[in-house]
């Protein structure tokens, strides 16, 4: 075995290690401190005492949330920017994630819906409905869905889609009211009900990022390199923006929109393993869950007894991870 290889391999298990302790750190911590050994005993042994009442009912739904929600946004990540070879690219950038956001906010405002459950098949099908929209947009005229009309195209639709959303929440103060809530991007109050609608959307989801593997590393070659190679180019890109959409739509729909964590997650894996898809994506699935974990923890006992949303601590976290690719791309450039 080459040593490259057993180095990806060590890298990829020490993903794994961190996501178990990420786990136990989210099932253990929080404004109610529980002792490892408690957390085992009420997963194993169940129990009626108030530790493993807090385990079983609000952590365990809530960690399995954020495991969900991770891996979606960080392979999303991974294949939108293997798509639009667009080294910032995140889950926002076809209009994904706004979409969301607007079929939530019209739910709310027009069809009378104020659950979170209501909310999800809202917020998948705005998400859905705006990447169609962002690459039929792309797809016309030369050259077809180019990396960079997908990227024009998303910002126009996310531009677009914003002042919808604006507009709606701005004339109806119960929409905003509700609104806010989930678009503040959170992983806490959901429970085993949103579990059981999001999780076959986000298998789907990796089975067909999985499969895009080969076809994403030929894309990185560009467009020609790709066909000569014998991949079908504008069928690679379909694929990707589908697998990309159901995973960013059930994440999102879930626990609203989380920033940073499609951006940052494929960078460190592609850092760690090399640029071999077959190798980012699985490692990208394991640290997408540690960072919305581990930001969740954080958010838990930065002012206790008050808990921070995971997505603003997800972003307080990104933002110095992106002026650091920012500088780093200039150093490169130059």
């Amino acid at each position: 075995m080459a040593r490259p290889t057993r180095r990806r391999i060590a890298w990829l298990a020490g993903s794994s290690a961190m996501l178990l302790i990420a786990v136990l750190l989210s099932l253990a911590v929080g404004s109610r401190q529980i002792a490892p050994g408690e957390v085992f005993q009420a997963l194993l042994h169940g129990g009626t005492s108030d530790d493993a009442q807090v385990v079983r009912a609000l952590r365990v739904p809530r960690t399995v949330i954020g495991v969900l929600a991770g891996t979606a946004l960080a392979v999303a990540g991974t294949v939108m920017q293997g798509v639009t070879r667009n080294p910032i690219a995140e889950p926002g950038i076809l209009g994904v994630s706004q979409g969301a956001s607007a079929g939530v906010v019209c739910a709310i405002a027009f069809l009378g819906v104020h659950t979170l459950l209501g909310y999800i098949w809202f917020a998948f099908a705005g998400a859905v409905l705006a990447a169609v929209a962002v690459y039929a947009v792309a797809a016309g005229g030369y050259r077809g869905a180019s990396p960079v009309k997908l990227a024009l195209s998303g910002a126009a639709t996310n531009a677009f889609l914003a002042a919808v959303v604006s507009g709606i929440v701005t004339t109806n103060a119960r929409a905003l009211d509700e609104f806010r809530f989930w678009q503040v991007g959170s992983i806490s109050g959901r429970d085993g009900d949103v579990v059981g609608q999001i999780w076959p959307f986000v298998v789907a989801g990796l089975v067909l990022a999985g499969a895009l593997a080969r076809g994403l590393d030929a894309l990185a070659l560009g467009d020609d390199s790709a066909k000569a190679l014998g991949h079908n180019v504008a069928l690679l890109r379909v694929l990707g923006a589908v697998g990309a959409t159901v995973l960013t739509g059930a994440a999102v729909a879930a626990v609203g929109p989380i920033a940073f964590t499609g951006l940052a997650v494929p960078h460190i894996a592609r850092a760690l393993v090399g640029t071999a898809h077959r190798w980012v994506l699985p490692v990208s699935a394991l640290l997408g869950p540690v960072m919305i974990l581990a930001s969740d923890v954080l958010g838990r006992i930065v002012f206790p007894p008050s808990e921070v949303p995971v997505a603003v601590m997800t972003a307080l976290l990104g933002v110095p991870f992106l002026i650091a690719l920012v500088r780093r791309r200039k150093v490169v450039a130059a």
